[in-house]
């Protein structure tokens, strides 16, 4: 028992190396949008509802390595095709397409499934081991106008203000070992229910953090000055440096995630008996609760200043953001434990079987985490339709979704035996001339699937 928690416990610490170096290309992530739809998704298909872990038409599965990344922002947007299709590289301060308002928003997160499986045990029970490595960024609340002005330079012939509530920044690296189990609650005529949950112990790499609950300014070109009124609490785990991930004092944590599922199955189907189709419902809906928990940091440094004063702009050319604050404003720095909540969400799901080979699932993402709430991450609420032609060895689907902050986004995607590849944007990144989020997924395992005996069956 104590080899197999260190070897998983490697695992994990592997997975967060490999997350590393996925954050140091700048890739990020939703996980798996609209592979997650798939009755043969098996593990993937846990990580949405862990109430998926039982009842499937898999016998087991095991993943062997699975990555997706997503991120955006409504600040910005870009052409994929002008990025695709410059010789000299993407200008971003040129090309690029900028949305400054009062309240701008940066997301971004990276998720890696290692070695991981789910098995039956019975009729009515089955249980998943799970490794992951995951990260999020969320950067709520920010004025798009003072973004641009420290990132770009001070324009002294552009005067603006700004009044900010609930800023937040938020930067964080974690692992994850965890445990499904899910059982067949009713299996009756027409109605079938089973529900899951996963217990996780979690490995907090580190992470960031930047909050103020007002923060109101004004830049005067005339005298090149930044007045501000306000306050800024900034700070960070023992350590932790996100262009070099350390893994080797990892702190430890609980998370939990909840899920149920309820099929609809009509005794005729496809002018049979339900009973010769691999999936017998005509309606399925799914309810969950992920990511429940949080991550106790015992060390943390961190600083809170009093930014009612004056700075000149000119300091941000020379100076980083925290020399600007030291120089210039009063402030005091402690150390202690500081507490990072995961991003709890909710899922709702519904996939309807329309005949044959063809299906269409609608799956709405809400996170439980309020915009610009401190020392947190959250997700990007979602509302995605995938329509899709599924068989055992073969799915294909076209998820089309409504994202938060006014962004559309139509997608491809298709699974083939042990290989699933595909993205919630591609078709739209590809299209459109200033795409605000992307996405990219893909995954091996192997996959076994159950054997069914069509003439027994009741």
């Amino acid at each position: 028992m104590r080899y197999t928690i260190s070897l998983l416990c490697k695992t994990v610490c592997f997975n967060l190396s490999l997350l590393s170096f996925l954050l140091s290309i700048n890739a990020f992530g939703q996980s798996y949008i609209g592979h997650a739809f798939d009755n043969y998704a098996g593990v993937h298909g846990v990580v949405y509802n862990p109430a998926n872990v039982v009842g499937s038409p898999m016998s087991a599965d095991v993943n062997l390595f699975s990555a997706s990344a997503f991120g955006g922002s409504d600040y910005f947007g870009i052409s994929l095709k002008d990025l695709l299709n410059s010789d000299d590289g993407f200008d971003f301060e040129d090309s690029a397409q900028r949305f400054p308002t009062n309240e701008n928003h940066f997301f971004a997160n990276a998720d890696i499934l290692g070695p991981s499986f789910m098995f039956n045990m019975g009729q009515r029970h089955s249980i998943a081991i799970t490794t992951r490595a995951r990260s999020f960024l969320n950067f709520d609340n920010i004025s798009g106008n003072l973004y641009e002005s420290i990132s770009d330079g001070f324009d002294v012939n552009n005067d603006f203000d700004f009044d900010m509530k609930d800023l937040n920044g938020t930067v964080h690296v974690f692992g994850e070992i965890g445990l499904s189990y899910g059982r067949i609650l009713m299996d009756k005529k027409t109605s079938f229910l089973k529900a899951g949950f996963t217990a996780k112990y979690l490995f907090g790499a580190g992470g960031i953090f930047a909050n103020s609950p007002q923060l109101t300014g004004s830049y005067t070109g005339f005298n090149n000055s930044l007045a501000t009124t306000g306050s800024l609490q900034y700070g960070f785990s023992q350590d932790f440096d996100s262009d070099d991930i350390n893994f080797d004092s990892l702190e430890g944590g609980f998370g939990f995630d909840l899920g149920m599922v309820y099929e609809y199955r009509p005794r005729i189907l496809d002018g049979d008996v339900s009973g010769r189709r691999q999936q017998q419902y005509k309606l399925k809906v799914g309810l969950a609760l992920t990511d429940l928990g949080a991550i106790n940091y015992s060390q943390a440094e961190t600083s809170s200043y009093d930014l009612n004063g004056d700075v000149m702009a000119s300091e941000f050319d020379t100076k980083d953001i925290e020399q600007v604050l030291d120089d210039n404003y009063t402030g005091s720095v402690d150390m202690g434990p500081s507490k990072l909540k995961l991003p709890t969400t909710l899922h709702l799901s519904a996939d309807y079987y329309l005949n044959s080979i063809f299906y269409v699932g609608l799956h709405g993402t809400v996170s439980a985490i309020k915009s610009g709430k401190a020392n947190a991450n959250g997700t990007v609420n979602t509302l995605t339709l995938a329509p899709r032609i599924e068989t055992k060895i073969f799915s294909l689907y076209t998820p089309l979704s409504i994202r938060q902050y006014g962004d559309f986004a139509w997608g491809f995607g298709f699974r083939l035996g042990p290989l699933t590849v595909g993205s919630g944007s591609l078709l739209t990144n590809l299209l459109s001339k200033s795409s605000k989020t992307s996405d990219v997924y893909l995954g091996l395992k192997i996959p076994l699937y159950k054997k069914i005996d069509f003439q027994n069956r009741s």
